[in-house]
């Protein structure tokens, strides 16, 4: 299997990972972790993971990361799962986002599956 590595991240994908993030905390995402996919096969070259506690919560977190996106001029090219609010996915291409119910998080474990991936500063402040 080969990987592909690039030499730089790419400044626009990791603009928009960070606004994202910024949106989905803004609406109390949960654990939100940014992925670089760039060193491991895959679709994309950042994930955006985070979760909700409610099906409300996960529409409104998704909501608001698709509206700041739109604001800095991108659209999703493909979005899933708007309808049943338990993992909704917003695929920008270079960059997708994953607004999980908490519960659904769980039993998925994106961030296992992508362990291979190194996480990525997602500039937030730290609350806690």
């Amino acid at each position: 299997m080969s990987t592909r590595h690039r030499a730089s991240p790419r400044p626009a994908a990791l603009r928009l990972l960070r606004a994202a993030a910024a949106a989905a905390v803004s609406r109390k995402a949960l654990d939100p972790v940014g992925l670089d996919l760039r060193g491991v096969a895959g679709a994309a070259d950042y994930f955006l993971i985070c979760s909700g506690s409610s099906e409300v919560q996960v529409k409104a977190i998704a909501e608001a990361v698709e509206e700041r996106l739109q604001e800095q001029g991108a659209s999703p090219w493909h979005v899933e799962g708007r309808a049943g609010r338990r993992w909704v996915l917003l695929d920008y291409v270079e960059m997708v986002v994953h607004v999980f119910h908490e519960k659904t998080r769980e039993y998925y474990l994106l961030e296992r599956l992508w362990g291979d991936a190194h996480t990525v500063d997602l500039g937030l402040e730290r609350t806690d």
